[in-house]
């Protein structure tokens, strides 16, 4: 997929970090803060796809820090708990969430950055996190989980290489189900994905995040895959 970003070298302190942001920012997409209970990531179709070519890229960008901003996004009408952005990180990059908000105030203008993801790639690393998880589903601390953080209304996914690409699949999936359900039609969100098995325990507690597909409004527009364009019908003919 080709994803258009802003890219941003901050500095604080010795140390310089690149940060990329999606460009446009995911307008109809929300996610509410996960520790309020219950984390719930809602988005049109644009929105899902560009989650997951992010989650791919952020996947085999070891160094590189992925921005998302969503507080401002458009309110959805069923959006529970407290909106927050997302940043997605490896945990090679040392990225502590008390030193973001300087890191944030720094985010100019930025660079235009273009890239493409390997869907082919990132399906085989995915796969390859399947297996283990299939294999290790008992001893979480045999095989990668993404580690979830907030602060500063913003919630860190802390990951490595596969967990992030078997998240990748996950959005993907959502974004192309999501269109399949009833309710879709009815401007309604629907419940398609879920990323909790992807993220460790936090303080003992485990983690919820749910993925739902909600088209953007007006509705109008919106058509379940599978149904036929409607067509004016033709005036009656003249006596």
């Amino acid at each position: 997929m080709r994803l258009r970003l802003t890219e941003h070298a901050p500095r604080v302190g010795p140390r310089a970090h690149r940060i990329v942001q999606p460009r446009p920012a995911l307008r109809h997409t929300t996610l509410s803060d996960p520790f309020e209970g219950w984390g719930y990531l809602v988005g049109d179709h644009d929105g899902l796809s560009r989650l997951a070519a992010l989650f791919s890229f952020a996947a085999f960008s070891p160094h590189t820090i992925v921005y998302v901003p969503l507080r401002r996004s458009v309110p959805r009408q069923y959006a529970p708990g407290v909106p927050v952005d997302l940043v997605l990180a490896h945990r090679s990059p040392g990225l502590r969430a008390s030193a973001w908000p300087e890191l944030r105030r720094r985010l100019r203008t930025g660079s235009p950055l273009t890239v493409r993801t390997d869907e082919r790639r990132v399906a085989a690393r995915a796969a390859a996190w399947e297996a283990r998880w299939e294999q290790r589903w008992d001893r979480p601390e045999a095989w990668d989980r993404i580690s979830p953080a907030v602060h500063a209304g913003t919630l860190f996914l802390l990951g490595a290489r596969d967990s992030f690409a078997s998240a990748a699949t996950g959005l993907e999936a959502a974004a192309g189900f999501g269109p399949l359900g009833k309710r879709a039609a009815k401007g309604q969100d629907v419940l398609v994905a879920s990323l909790t098995r992807h993220l460790s325990p936090r303080g003992g507690d485990r983690t919820e995040l749910d993925i739902g597909f909600q088209a953007y409004p007006p509705y109008g527009h919106f058509r379940r895959p599978g149904r036929p364009a409607s067509r004016r019908s033709r005036p009656a003919a003249s006596p």
